[in-house]
């Protein structure tokens, strides 16, 4: 006999299932389990449901709830019975409920795994994702429980639950019965459930983003009476951007009378306020925040800038302070941005909004720049406006309590004003979905990022994050896996910018290198060839080189259909008296932008020096208007010299001109509200369709140094190399699955770790690691002890000569250069004697722990290693074995899953790489069946994440085939996948 609910015994209230989720109009709510406190807010809830919605939930009408349902639905075990709600501002506006039954519908205990679910949404709350929400929660909760499916009962009418369920990407099985519908949904997650989750997590995330970049009306509480101070200079910047919306004025210490100040109303609170606040930007002192955030969230505020300091930057007490700023902000459905942010800005002509300390606001352009660091985002902002270059959008998030990179990679994913996103972290918070959104966005748009706090080995002041195991060489390269351009400094992070906003993506690495200096010409062509590109011979134009002799080379080189970028070198002209002529880059501008405009959409740089005007007449967009033709004189002589003809360069009104863009600034392709396809690069001479394509696209990027254009342009060049491989991803070879028994591997892993694993994990013995690598086709040739001479002897008669002698012991393990090793021990005699050399060597063999093993054939000596990182994931590892390889850091690394160009590019991305495809006349050996390998490493660590580590090595390829000489592998509890989960909120 089953028991009754009352019957049944209570356990823990389980923590861990409460969430903070952004709902699909940007607003946040919190999920939590129902306890034995919630009757008079659950009466309450439900007492705000229409009859309507309630007769949908019961199939009758049922106006109120008894004393029997408040204490059923508020009594739970958590294991048969679970009920969860969604509050905001500590009420309740959904709830949903399962209750475990047997296959008769009956109430059920384990192993029953069925269980009947039913949901109830206040009916002002429809419409904003709450049920699917919901329906992940409860879904993770029951499969936690050992549930795998739930049946519900629905009104035909109820079109909304029905949706929820339909659109919920489970498999599911549906009939009418009785008058209802009844849905039977597998919870086992699924491709397209995956896909359904981290579809409407994108558009809720972009949508909260939106909510604080594009507000209609916006209140700074903090405007101090004087000038001066934080809030009044927001305030100011607000007014001086023409901010489209309405704007507020908040302090407590106005005077009742104040009816303005600056020209806006004055309020001593937010409440005072008669109409609705969409944005508060907060700069008043740490300890009066929570008046102000109770103060917003009281008056409906949808987001907050906390600039204020004295949070988790102050140690652990600000750390507690940050917290709660954030549990408060988010109980009434606000997301944050900060605190010790620095503001934000947006550009767009329909908002024109500066809530920033910006002394400098930008121009308008096609970068969204994002910064965890104020003094960094000064130094971005500063060094954009002396380069003349536009922003879509800024932002600062100071500690990222809330509001991170992450959310702001969502919103560009689909922004049509942004181009390229420029992140500055010092941080990341969630690593593994940082690379899952990097990847899609980088997809459709260049995502450029530099690193702070690489080696200092320990976390930025206020910001809580993962630790990781992993070097930052690794970080690096798994960003370049995902499409993200790793660069080292803010420098090249802008130069990279400028370009990639600017020009055409290149069709691949051939640079013309022309312009009136030998000397930075070829400065220029040894930074090609160290960055990997294949530059031309540099063209010298000479010194008496013309602005129209630049403008007919520069269109001739880009009509080569052997070329895929220019790069233009110019220095001044040196007049008859032996000066310099700085002068007129304006005319050598025109003369460039007009070749630009008239050829193939190619990307085009130019390294300057000390030519003035030059840079900002390059960055300011070209008109629609066809510019006049470059004067035929010598760059920088006197204007009055020489006279030009207007005329319009031949083949720019190929394609109707586009409207100019705000204010200057520059303009790129307008992609759709949601892009469907990745832009490729741009291909031969049918033009780019990457960002800043397009004729005459506005700008030229101009760089003080070769160096500096070079390698901004190496970016842009494997950025599109990137694009286009992503464009056909990678596979999985079915092959494998042929030779795979991953159930057979789990139950091995099961018995292995035992009914109550160490936390710690355990390293598998040899023949266990042997058998566990065996069930992926990994094998690993045996070795047999040798703990004596007599021993060894045996050993090599069972395996066959000839053998390797070899020392396992921890400090004597795969180092052959310490005499450890003897190989190819062709008879009886020679292992005797190579085992007395060794003992003699190197101590006792209760030391050595040496063992023999069967000659492998002659190959390359490699490593491969996959491990799980906490903050990264799991990692897969390619180099070849040996000191010299450790010791330069020549190891490749990609994520896992890999597919199979991932193994492909695993093995050719190392320095030492030649040596694989046969260096100095030796022969190639099998990288096929060396990706093969790595294929299926990359397989038993993604199918069974109790596997957290394993080591071949080494790995001796040989030209046919391999063989796997030594493997270590260790098992623990499978670490949380928080990125598999249901969508929540996390918690710095």
């Amino acid at each position: 006999m089953q028991p009754s609910p009352e019957q049944s015994p209570q356990h823990a209230y389980p923590d861990h299932w409460e969430a903070d989720v952004v709902l699909r109009d940007g607003g946040t709510a919190r999920i939590r389990p129902i306890t034995t406190d919630d009757a008079e807010r659950l009466v309450s809830f439900y007492e705000q449901v229409s009859d309507e919605s309630k007769y949908y939930r019961f199939f009758a009408p049922y106006p109120r709830l008894s004393d029997r349902d408040v204490h059923r639905f508020t009594h739970h075990d958590y294991v048969d019975r679970v009920g969860l709600a969604v509050t905001v501002g500590g009420e309740f506006i959904a709830t949903v409920r399962y209750d475990r039954i047997d296959e008769r519908g009956r109430p059920a205990s384990a192993p029953a795994d069925e269980a009947e679910v039913a949901f109830l949404v206040q009916d002002a709350h429809q419409g904003r994702g709450v049920a699917s929400a919901l329906l992940e929660h409860i879904a993770a909760v029951a499969r936690e429980r050992g549930i795998r499916r739930f049946a519900a009962e629905v009104l035909p009418a109820n079109n909304k639950m029905i949706k929820v369920f339909r659109d919920a990407g489970y498999t599911q099985q549906r009939s009418f019965e009785d008058g209802s519908v009844h849905l039977t949904l597998d919870l086992e997650p699924t491709a397209e459930s995956l896909a359904v989750q981290r579809g409407r997590e994108q558009r809720a995330e972009a949508r909260s983003v939106q909510r604080l970049l594009a507000p209609g009306s916006v209140a700074v509480i903090g405007v101090g009476r004087t000038p001066g101070g934080v809030g009044r200079t927001v305030l100011r910047n607000l007014l001086g951007a023409g901010f489209t919306g309405r704007t507020h004025a908040v302090n407590r210490a106005f005077p009742a009378d104040q009816g303005t100040i600056d020209g806006v109303p004055a309020h001593r609170s937010v409440g005072e306020i008669d109409e609705p606040v969409d944005l508060a930007v907060v700069a008043v002192p740490a300890d009066r925040v929570p008046d102000a955030v109770a103060d917003c969230g009281e008056h409906g505020v949808q987001g907050l800038v906390v600039l204020s300091a004295g949070y988790a930057e102050w140690g652990a007490e600000g750390r507690e302070r940050q917290r709660e700023l954030v549990r408060q902000a988010r109980s009434y459905g606000m997301r944050i941005i900060g605190p010790n942010a620095f503001g934000v800005i947006n550009n767009a002509e329909a908002v024109r909004l500066n809530a920033s300390l910006a002394p400098e606001p930008p121009a308008p352009g096609r970068i969204g720049l994002f910064t965890q660091s104020g003094a960094i985002g000064i130094a971005l902002l500063s060094g954009l406006y002396r380069r003349g270059a536009g922003l879509s959008t800024f932002i600062s998030a100071g500690n990222r309590a809330d509001i991170s990179g992450n959310d702001f990679l969502q919103y560009w994913y689909e922004d049509p004003d942004t181009d390229v996103a420029l992140l500055y972290l010092e941080s990341i918070g969630n690593p593994r979905k940082f690379t899952r959104l990097a990847r899609r966005t980088a997809a459709v748009k260049p995502v450029v990022v530099v690193k702070g706090a690489r080696h200092s080995g320990s976390t930025p002041p206020g910001h809580a994050v993962p630790v990781s195991r992993i070097p930052d060489a690794t970080v690096s390269a798994l960003m370049r896996q995902a499409g993200v351009i790793r660069v080292d400094t803010v420098t090249e992070m802008v130069d990279a910018g400028l370009l990639l906003a600017d020009q055409p993506l290149p069709a691949g690495p051939r640079v013309a290198i022309l312009g009136n200096s030998e000397s930075l010409g070829l400065l220029t062509y040894d930074a090609c060839l160290a960055e990997g590109l294949r530059p031309r011979p540099p063209r010298d134009l000479t010194t008496a080189a013309t602005p129209q002799d630049f403008r007919d080379a520069l269109t001739e080189a880009l009509a080569d259909e052997g070329c895929d970028s220019v790069v233009v070198t110019a220095i001044p002209w040196v007049g008859e008296d032996g000066e310099a002529e700085s002068g007129d880059g304006e005319v050598l501008a025109t003369a460039l932008h007009a070749a630009a405009a008239a050829g193939p959409a190619k990307p085009v740089a130019v390294v300057h020096v000390e030519i003035g005007g030059l840079a900002e007449a390059l960055a300011a967009a070209t008109s629609t208007v066809a510019p006049p033709r470059p004067s035929a004189r010598p760059l920088g002589a006197p204007t009055s010299t020489y006279a030009g003809t207007a005329a319009s360069p031949q083949g720019i009104a190929t394609d109707p001109p586009p409207a100019p863009a705000a204010s200057g600034a520059d303009r790129g392709p307008t992609g759709p509200a949601r892009p469907a396809t990745p832009r490729a690069a741009a291909t031969g001479t049918d033009g780019a369709d990457g960002p800043g394509s397009g004729p005459g696209n506005g700008r030229i990027p101009a760089y003080p140094a070769a160096e500096r254009a070079v390698r901004a342009l190496a970016e842009a060049v494997r950025y599109a190399q990137w694009r286009r491989q992503a464009a056909v991803p990678g596979k999985v070879p079915e092959f494998l699955d042929d030779t795979i028994d991953e159930p057979g591997a789990a139950d091995l892993i099961q018995a292995l770790l035992g009914s109550d694993p160490d936390p710690r994990g355990r390293p598998l013995a040899p023949d266990e690691a042997r058998e566990l690598l065996g069930r992926y086709g990994i094998t690993v040739r045996p070795t047999l002890p040798a703990p004596d001479p007599e021993t060894a002897v045996a050993a090599a008669a069972r395996l066959g000569y000839p053998v390797a002698l070899k020392t396992t012991a921890p400090h004597l393990r795969h180092r052959a250069d310490l005499g450890g090793v003897r190989l190819d021990l062709a008879n009886e005699n020679a292992l005797r004697r190579a085992y007395g050399e060794l003992t003699d060597l190197l101590g006792k063999p209760v030391e050595l722990q040496p063992v023999v093993q069967a000659m492998a054939p002659r190959g390359v000596d490699t490593v491969v290693r996959a491990a799980i990182d906490p903050a990264a994931g799991a990692v897969l590892s390619f180099g070849l074995a040996g000191a010299p390889s450790e010791l330069l850091g020549d190891t490749a690394h990609r994520l896992v899953p890999a597919t199979d160009r991932d193994a492909a590019e695993l093995i050719r991305s190392i320095r030492a790489a030649p040596v694989l495809f046969g260096w100095r006349g030796a022969a190639p050996v099998d990288t096929a069946a060396l990706e093969e390998l790595l294929l299926r490493v990359s397989r038993l660590v993604d199918d069974h994440p109790e596997v957290v580590s394993i080591a071949l090595e080494p790995v001796v390829v040989a030209t046919q085939g391999l063989s796997v000489l030594g493997a270590s592998v260790r098992l623990s509890p499978p670490p949380a996948r928080t990125d598999l989960g249901p969508r929540r909120l996390p918690n710095y």
